[in-house]
């Protein structure tokens, strides 16, 4: 498209202000570019901010300062044996997208740490797949509570909503989790409220997990000078007659605005979580997501039609919701590994590891569908479950997961089994077989609490597994389950140094995207905490490196590409 007539000019113009979108103009920003944030919603801050606020950061400084030993050779080691080899995953998880995203580590943690971010070491949270080749436990990072005040009215425009409310960490998630039934729990949990209690006492408003790490970003972001464009998705890609991407029509509320960028478009907008339309033609379900509001797909569209080539748009990051009645499907973790539990089908049989990673659970889901219905999935629990171990989606459901029937609570199994629209004998059956295993303390069937991931959200005190505990005291509960997702996974294919590819693998000049606007680098699965932010805040920084070293063009020029493009594309 022929260019010309901008309504401004920047260096960098970044879509969506996540954790990909915000890294790569903190980066930028820090090499001295100016920098515009073009936000889709009338709040900053993205799915990053409702989320745990991890990230799989293989080999960073933290641990080390921890004393975990972990090594470069390590981790793509155990990303190998984890996403599977590079040849059956395609470019988006490419070897030199792997190495280019464990040698990225310590500058990213590096530089966020010189601007400001205190990190911190889930020395806890193991791998998901600890038992492969590199293997580990204390790779996730986070940042500590934030104190939510320094924003000032940034903080006004933000997320803050969306986040988890309270100094959270993510190793107190699990703790608390029993936090009324094991000394450990109790423990975490009275520190938990010494740190709360701290944070008021002193004027400060302590937010952790995705909260604290959007706000430490923003922060950032705002001491930087950054302006934030809300309500402004980026709708349309220009690019000149050679096909460099030289600046974009941002839609604001004032009507549209043409941006040119000065060294490169960066597109960190998120996935298409809650694009009704897509995910139907794409995952054959409407979704049931945890993303934000502003997850369409925008921005994967505009650079498609920039010539971006896509792939895995048939993934997400996979897991396990309860849907609440006029509200946003509730992300289950501890309630399905917690003992005294087993999930089941419409036919009230078992099929899978209760306890295993969530991105397996939901693609067991979607997999187990094909031989028997499976959406909604059901959660069987007994007494011992509701009463030792905390069960998020019946504390904010209330009454209306028990009035649409999305729970239902029964004496006896059998009366359960009618409630739940199953087979009673079925039901019986997988319980007594259940049952057997589980005081045995062997899962032979699907391996459920065979590995330290899966003992995470177990309970110690549960002998001989702290996975299994049979279900056998009355009364007890069903809670339906569906295929939710932290997000899409599917995108926009790019190399190394975040650049968008099209379909011939060559780098699209002055295009960049990170995060769920891109294909994953972790392919079809999820190695460990934090694997979605991780990568979106590295690509991030790489996206933005990359762009700051770009020549700088005339306004009305074709966009020049650097020495090293323009070898690549020979």
């Amino acid at each position: 498209m022929t260019t010309g007539n901008w309504d401004r000019e920047v260096d960098i113009l970044v879509a969506g202000s996540g954790a990909a979108g915000m890294t790569a103009a903190i980066t930028a920003a820090d090499a001295g570019l100016e920098t515009l944030i073009a936000e889709s919603t009338d709040r900053w801050g993205g799915t990053t901010m409702r989320s745990g606020g991890g990230l799989w950061m293989p080999d960073n400084p933290k641990m080390r300062d921890r004393g975990i030993e972990d090594s470069r050779e390590e981790a793509l080691t155990y990303m190998e044996a984890a996403i599977g080899p590079v040849d059956a995953i395609g470019p988006a998880s490419s070897q030199a997208r792997r190495e280019a995203f464990v040698d990225s580590v310590t500058p990213v943690y590096r530089m966020l740490e010189r601007l400001g971010v205190k990190w911190a070491c889930a020395k806890d949270y193991p791998d998901y797949y600890p038992d492969r080749a590199g293997g580990k436990v204390g790779r996730a990072i986070e940042v500590v509570p934030f104190n939510a005040r320094k924003l000032g009215p940034w903080l006004e425009t933000s997320r803050i909503g969306d986040a988890v409310p309270i100094p959270m960490m993510t190793d107190d998630v699990w703790l608390l989790t029993r936090a009324w039934s094991t000394v450990s729990g109790f423990v975490r949990g009275t520190r938990f409220v010494f740190r709360t209690l701290g944070g008021l006492i002193t004027g400060r408003k302590l937010v952790g997990m995705g909260g604290g790490l959007m706000l430490s970003l923003g922060d950032i972001a705002r001491r930087q000078g950054t302006e934030i464009l809300m309500d402004s998705p980026l709708t349309e890609l220009l690019q000149d007659d050679d096909g460099a991407v030289v600046g974009a029509v941002v839609e604001t509320p004032d009507g549209p605005l043409r941006v040119r960028a000065r060294r490169g478009v960066v597109l960190g907008a998120g996935g298409f979580a809650v694009n009704r339309e897509w995910r139907e033609e794409h995952h054959g379900i409407p979704g049931y997501s945890s993303a934000a509001d502003g997850d369409l797909g925008t921005a994967i569209s505009a650079g498609e039609r920039a010539g971006g080539a896509l792939a895995l748009m048939d993934d997400a990051w996979w897991g396990s919701s309860v849907p609440i009645p006029g509200k946003q499907p509730l992300f289950v973790l501890n309630e399905r590994s917690d003992p005294f539990s087993i999930v089941v089908d419409q036919h009230g049989e078992r099929y899978l590891n209760e306890s295993e990673s969530y991105i397996d659970f939901g693609h067991h889901m979607l997999e187990h569908a094909s031989t028997a219905p499976t959406n909604p999935s059901w959660l069987v629990v007994d007494r011992r479950h509701r009463r030792r171990y905390m069960f998020a989606a019946m504390l904010m459901g209330g009454k209306s997961v028990w009035q649409q029937g999305i729970a239902v609570k029964a004496k006896t199994l059998d009366e359960l089994a009618g409630k739940m629209g199953v087979d009673a004998d079925r039901l019986r059956a997988t319980v007594d077989r259940f049952n057997e295993m589980a005081r045995r303390g062997v899962d032979e069937d699907f391996g459920r609490g065979r590995t330290v991931y899966d003992n995470y959200y177990g309970d110690p005190r549960v002998k001989p597994n702290p996975n299994l505990g049979p279900i056998e005291k009355g009364p007890f509960t069903a809670v339906q389950l569906v295929p939710g997702d932290l997000g899409t996974k599917g995108g926009l294919v790019t190399d190394e140094h975040a650049r968008v590819l099209d379909e011939s693998g060559a780098p699209i000049a002055g295009l960049y995207a990170a995060g769920n606007t891109t294909a994953s680098v972790m392919g079809r699965t999820y190695p460990g905490p934090g694997s979605t932010i991780g990568p979106a805040a590295v690509f991030g920084y790489l996206a933005a490196t990359h762009a700051a070293e770009r020549s700088v063009i005339d306004a009305d020029t074709p966009a020049a590409s650097t020495p090293k493009e323009k070898e690549q594309l020979a």
